[in-house]
C-alpha cells in the first residue's frame, strides 16, 4: 500500500476567509517503509501577509516566503506526487480545505476522489 503522510502550514484557520498555505510537506511510505528519497516539500508565497500570531505558531514569516513560488507553481508536481496514493493527514478536513481551495484557485481539479485516512478520526473515540 502506498501512503502519503501530509501536512500544511497556513496563514490562518480558514481558506474561506482568504487564508492560504505557506508550507506543504509530504513523505511516501510503501508497505510500512519510509523512502527518504520520495518527499515533497515547498514553502509557498501566500500572496498575503502572515499574521504575527500565526508566525509565533509555525515560525514561517513573510520574509521567509517572499521569494518562494505561489501554490499554483507547485500544484502540478504535488498532484503527480500524490497520484495513486492514500493520503494520511491528521485533522484532514483542515488541510484538505486549504489544498482544495488552492487547487481551485490554480484552476486545477480537486482531489475529492483521493482516499484519505485521518488518524484523529481513529483516536478520537478512544480518547
Amino acid at each position: 500500500m502506498r501512503l502519503i503522510m501530509l501536512d500544511t502550514e497556513t496563514t490562518g484557520l480558514s481558506p474561506f476567509s482568504g487564508d492560504r498555505i505557506v508550507e506543504i510537506g509530504a513523505v511516501e511510505v510503501v508497505n510500512r517503509h519510509l523512502d527518504p528519497e520520495k518527499t515533497f516539500h515547498h514553502y509557498i508565497n501566500p500572496g498575503r501577509p502572515i499574521p504575527a500570531e500565526v508566525v509565533r505558531i509555525h515560525g514561517i514569516s513573510d520574509a521567509h516566503v517572499k521569494d518562494k513560488p505561489p501554490f499554483a507553481e507547485v500544484a502540478a508536481a504535488f498532484l503527480d506526487f500524490i497520484a495513486g496514493a492514500t493520503l494520511v493527514i491528521h485533522n484532514a478536513p483542515f488541510d484538505l480545505g486549504f489544498i482544495m481551495n488552492e487547487l481551485t484557485l490554480a484552476g486545477l481539479p480537486d482531489i475529492a476522489a483521493v482516499p484519505v485516512i485521518d488518524p484523529l478520526d481513529l483516536t478520537r473515540p478512544r480518547h
